[in-house]
């Protein structure tokens, strides 16, 4: 059994996550700005399929990301160098949430995200703690991601493509942003080839507390992001 979550209540130890499914924490709450904050600064996140209770996850060990660690693809820095797309931060946010929402997945039928996700995100967006990266082709948004940055540490969620490369795209701008601007990692919460592929990799939790609660004291970058912040010549 796991504990319910009253809407005032705390989050329990994340030590008392279970161990299968892998970090299933608690269920109940809500998904308030301020209950969603306080998750993230704790390594916990929601994830659960339309019907089911709001369930939250702290897994151990954690995928994650370092900037230095990102490895580009001969190919993927071809199509960098070609440039023959915009990336905008933040001027779409919705219409990518939604994107990630729709996209089928291989082997994930339905999502997790929610119309109460999307709305609490978005509610999140207008904080300016959810963000968005944007793959644009002429005037077509052809792919992105969208996450939680507080203070230096970035909290990846989802990402879609509907053109080839267009969310790698995304994500290679995002981690030169972070980088140039001190972010220290990037949360990808749970293992996948596709993120092991771009040098994300597995830590223990406990690891992966103790650099998150240093970087998230870290003085944010705050609000909204410069739309054209990400926008430069790839080398």
């Amino acid at each position: 059994m796991i504990p319910w979550l009253e809407s005032a209540e705390s989050f329990p130890p994340i030590e008392f996550a279970l161990r299968e499914p892998s970090g299933l924490l608690c269920a109940g709450g809500d998904l308030t700005p301020q209950r969603l904050v306080l998750a993230y600064l704790n390594g916990i996140f929601p994830w659960y399929s339309p019907g089911e209770p709001i369930l939250w996850w702290s897994p151990d060990p954690r995928m994650v990301l370092f900037p230095a660690e990102f490895r580009i693809s001969r190919s993927l820095r071809k199509t960098l160098r070609n440039g023959n797309y915009r990336v905008r931060l933040d001027t779409r946010f919705k219409a990518v949430i939604q994107a990630c929402a729709r996209t089928p997945r291989r082997d994930q039928p339905g999502t997790w995200i929610t119309p109460e996700i999307q709305a609490a995100y978005c509610k999140l967006h207008e904080l300016g703690y959810a963000h968005s990266v944007e793959t644009w082709v002429d005037q077509t948004l052809v792919g992105g991601l969208y996450g939680i940055a507080i203070g230096k540490m970035f909290y990846g969620e989802s990402m879609f493509a509907h053109a080839t490369d267009a969310s790698k795209i995304a994500i290679a701008h995002l981690v030169r942003f972070l980088d140039e601007n001190g972010f220290g990692m990037i949360d990808c919460q749970m293992n996948t080839p596709h993120l092991a592929s771009l040098g994300a990799r597995e830590i223990p939790r406990a690891e992966f507390i103790e650099r998150l609660r240093r970087l998230a004291a870290t003085p944010p970058l705050c609000g909204r992001w410069p739309a054209d912040a990400a926008v430069r010549e790839w080398r």
